[in-house]
């Protein structure tokens, strides 16, 4: 479990970039932060691995103050995905995946068989291990970014806008092949976006963040729609708008979904 307790941050020219943070992140379940851009939701992900230390409050892991603890030691424990995958150019796509392993101590021989079979795990083709990520698509290069974040096999998979370099398409891929490896592996998975609608898909408990670092709800993605926190949390999420005030009208026999504006959104299952 990971727990945000009175947790603040400020920058020596005064500003703040996290405010007075209380949050409770449950073993196996994902918690997605969503916010605009300076918001604090990247720099609140960031103290789990000790990137960023917090000027106030304190942040656990299963009850231990993350402060405490040798901040090269706790990131070797925490997969890290980031945006644009941060893979090292130099590398093959194997040694990219086995890198973490191999600077904890295992050796090189079982960092790489184990690296092959991560490529199995996020549907990569193991053709692809001695390419160099120059060599990949986008969409490849985040499935081995993902890969090297599991390739301790960590507990927590911090996970920093991964998807929003791609296009839709990939990005969609991505994000259902992320459900899938939650659904099989069950991690501890903090996800930061922009993007309401990723949110809402992926996460169990869904952060919402405003500017100044301030949370205005945490919750479900189904009790943030029915009952908002506050007049910034509906329109965020727009719960108003159009395309989540849905209504059933009956078309041929069948029941579809629409939208306020009238668009099909899909068909009611029996």
């Amino acid at each position: 479990m990971i727990e945000f307790r009175g947790v603040s941050k400020q920058y020596p020219d005064g500003t703040v970039a996290v405010e007075g943070v209380d949050i409770v992140i449950e073993p196996h379940t994902t918690t997605v932060l969503v916010g605009s851009s300076g918001s604090g939701k990247t720099t609140l992900l960031r103290m789990i691995n000790r990137m960023v230390d917090p000027t106030g409050g304190q942040v656990l892991i299963d009850g231990t103050d993350v402060a405490t603890v040798d901040p090269v030691r706790l990131r070797r424990g925490i997969g890290y995905v980031m945006q644009n995958s941060g893979l090292l150019p130099h590398r093959t796509v194997v040694d990219n995946v086995a890198t973490v392993p191999v600077l904890t101590g295992v050796s090189r021989k079982q960092a790489r068989a184990r690296a092959l079979e991560l490529l199995d795990t996020v549907g990569l083709e193991r053709s692809l291990a001695d390419k160099y990520p120059s060599q990949l698509s986008g969409g490849q290069q985040q499935r081995v970014g993902v890969a090297r974040g599991l390739a301790v096999d960590p507990n927590i998979l911090l996970m920093d806008e991964p998807f929003g370099a791609v296009d839709p398409i990939v990005r969609s891929e991505l994000q259902q092949e992320l459900l899938r490896l939650q659904g099989e592996l069950g991690k501890t998975v903090v996800f930061v976006t922009h993007d309401i609608d990723e949110a809402f898909l992926l996460g169990d408990q869904i952060v919402i963040m405003q500017q100044g670092g301030r949370i205005s709800q945490a919750a479900s993605p189904a009790e943030i729609l029915a009952a908002p926190a506050d007049a910034f949390v509906a329109d965020f999420v727009g719960a108003e708008r159009g395309k989540r005030s849905l209504h059933l009208t009956e078309v041929d026999g069948r029941t579809v979904v629409v939208d306020g504006d009238g668009r099909p959104a899909g068909v009611l299952a029996p």
